[in-house]
């Protein structure tokens, strides 16, 4: 039994409280009917709290095969988590993925909610983190002239897009504040997970897949996400937890060193973003002999394309409040005249992420590397 499951049970026992535990208390309006009509609904409370694993062949990482169980909006017996490897998408951390697609939906919905009321901001922020992530709105000309129907409509539309973009952007700023140092359960560092090289794949496709059964009119959400992941896990050749597990093990002493949580230390990581090309490549390792020849699958990260063909235009800004702060906005202005409190993820993310690619190869040197986006990071360096 995890940690988090001990907590989830002790906490439902003893106060009976939602949200942070993730035990679902009060019936939840959103999770009754058709996936489909989730946007406009809403949830009763963001998603609970995950706690992902190494990809590593270490006492605390559990492999998985095809059989991925239920999934849980709220705490649920049945899910099944941990770590798989597919031929088309190497280790994936479902974890992560259940986490990034759960906050896709709530984030759609959130998106939806705060369009329909022509709020020009709102803000969320990731549970384990302490950074708040502001968006700022602004609409069409027209908007006010439109029917509510019609407001509807493209509310929907624009949400399906807001809710991935804030997802994978809060996700990526969570790898981002674990390299500088983040603990977010106050105790070793978790430096090791930082990067590694499964996450921000992994984190990518729960964007996809909560996307994919936010449109499914028949199933709840919860069956519905089972449904997508069950389909893209098929779609990305999902092997057995034995070959998961070989294919982590063969790799120790190259790609990571320990034989246990907290004592770790990850050497190969993947600091594809999608900066260069618009695409995150997953690690796919050589030698997987059911897997020989097979190439890896590639996907775009979200885009606000929908805002801007509405007329909206879409903002975001990270404010940290953890301990790191100061080391990454000195990163993310290098002038401390204009340094400001906020991370503008369009425009610094290639500034940190050119930090945190030197300060990889002055650790671990060139073997770190499987995909970076080497011409934008060099470009952001260049330009500074």
């Amino acid at each position: 039994m995890t940690s988090l499951t001990r907590c989830c049970i002790a906490v439902c026992t003893t106060v009976l409280v939602v949200g942070g535990a993730g035990c679902q208390i009060l019936p939840d309006r959103g999770l009754s009917g058709p996936a489909s009509d989730l946007v406009r609904v809403g949830f009763n409370a963001e998603p609970r709290i995950r706690f992902g694993c190494y990809p590593t062949d270490t006492l605390g990482t559990f492999f998985l095969g095809e059989h991925l169980g239920s999934h849980g909006y709220y705490y649920n017996l049945f899910e099944k988590d941990g770590m798989v490897y597919t031929c088309r998408g190497g280790h994936i951390d479902i974890i992560h993925l259940r986490i990034a697609a759960d906050w896709t939906a709530y984030l759609a919905a959130e998106s939806f909610k705060h369009v329909m009321r022509r709020d020009p901001h709102f803000s969320f922020g990731l549970a384990v983190d302490r950074s708040t992530n502001h968006v700022h709105l602004s609409y069409p000309e027209n908007w006010d002239d439109l029917s509510e129907a019609e407001r509807a409509d493209i509310a929907e539309e624009v949400a399906m897009a807001m809710g991935p973009y804030l997802s994978f952007t809060m996700t990526t700023w969570h790898e981002i504040l674990t390299w500088f140092g983040f603990k977010c359960i106050g105790l070793a560092t978790e430096f090791p997970s930082a990067f590694s090289w499964e996450d921000n794949y992994s984190n990518l496709l729960g964007t996809i897949v909560a996307i994919r059964a936010l449109q499914d009119t028949e199933h709840s959400y919860d069956k519905a996400l089972k449904l997508a992941l069950d389909e893209e896990m098929a779609r990305q050749g999902i092997q057995p937890a034995h070959v998961a597990k070989r294919a982590s093990a063969e790799r120790k002493g190259q790609w990571f060193t320990g034989s246990a949580l907290f004592f770790v230390d990850v050497k190969k990581r993947n600091f594809d973003i999608g900066l260069n090309d618009g695409f995150i490549t997953p690690t796919t390792p050589d030698g997987v002999d059911a897997c020989d020849a097979i190439e890896p699958l590639s996907y775009p990260v979200p885009s606000l394309d929908v805002l801007q063909r509405h007329g909206f235009s879409l903002r975001v800004e990270i404010e940290p409040h953890e301990w790191e702060r100061d080391a990454i906005l000195a990163v993310a202005y290098p002038d401390p005249e204009s340094r400001r409190d906020r991370v503008d993820p369009t425009i610094h993310f290639a500034r940190i992420m050119e930090h945190v690619r030197q300060d990889a190869m002055a650790k671990y040197g060139e073997q770190v590397f499987v995909q970076h986006d080497l011409q934008v990071y060099e470009a952001a360096a260049n330009s500074q």
